[in-house]
């Protein structure tokens, strides 16, 4: 049976994480968060104090950086240099910052390196902003989700609440829409739809209802190879 590899793209809040994180169990793939292997690069940004203009020393950080993922029994492990970092990468802090570190030439140059190695040999789900363009331009299956910015909002809002976080709306608003900009004009990767990805609007759909629509497309695919 033909292994897929999946490239789930989109901007933040906009179902990715989630919503892969079933379909990679329920094809019983491996779930790669692409995003939380950025957000540990910039934790380690934060922690050595290195100023995000500092480009050199980004650079040099991230060659000598060791990133592996799990996937625990309820979440995906995200472990940094061998430290488990799972809920810290998750930070404000760290939010603030990815933008500027994921930018960095080397730093993607590092990390795409990793990820094709994780999928080279299919039966994977990767999620991200450059999957379908840059890392697996020739997936199997490329999804690119959207949402509106106030419903992304909520979502965030609700997740760092469960963290005991509390965080106004309108900020929020602020800073996804400021993240966008950033994910969408940086010169390096920059987000954008795939050339033949499916385009899936999550503003109303249910976890389930975006879940269940790729996996029909992705056990579609697989009847059609196995056809052949």
């Amino acid at each position: 049976m033909k292994k897929l590899v999946i490239a789930i793209d989109g901007p933040a809040a906009s179902g990715k994480s989630t919503t892969s994180k079933i379909v990679a169990k329920r094809l019983g793939y491996l779930y790669v968060d692409t995003g939380a292997m950025y957000r540990a690069i910039t934790l380690k940004v934060l922690q050595h104090k290195i100023k995000l203009d500092q480009q050199e020393e980004i650079d040099r950080l991230a060659e000598k950086t060791k990133i592996r993922l799990e996937q625990g029994e309820d979440e995906l492990k995200v472990f940094l240099d061998n430290q488990d970092v799972t809920k810290a990468i998750r930070s404000q802090a760290v939010t603030k910052a990815v933008s500027a570190v994921s930018m960095r030439r080397k730093v993607r140059d590092v990390l795409v390196r990793e990820q094709r190695r994780m999928g080279q040999r299919g039966g994977v789900v990767l999620e991200g902003r450059d999957i379908g363009t840059v890392v697996f331009p020739d997936a199997d299956l490329k999804i690119f989700m959207i949402a509106d910015v106030e419903e992304r909002a909520n979502r965030r809002q609700k997740d760092l609440k469960k963290e005991g976080v509390d965080v106004p709306l309108d900020q929020l608003i602020k800073e996804i829409r400021e993240r966008d900009r950033k994910d969408s004009g940086r010169e390096i990767s920059p987000l954008r739809k795939a050339k033949g990805a499916l385009v899936l609007d999550t503003s109303h759909m249910t976890i389930t209802e975006q879940a269940d629509l790729i996996v029909n497309r992705a056990i579609e695919l697989i009847n059609e190879s196995n056809d052949r």
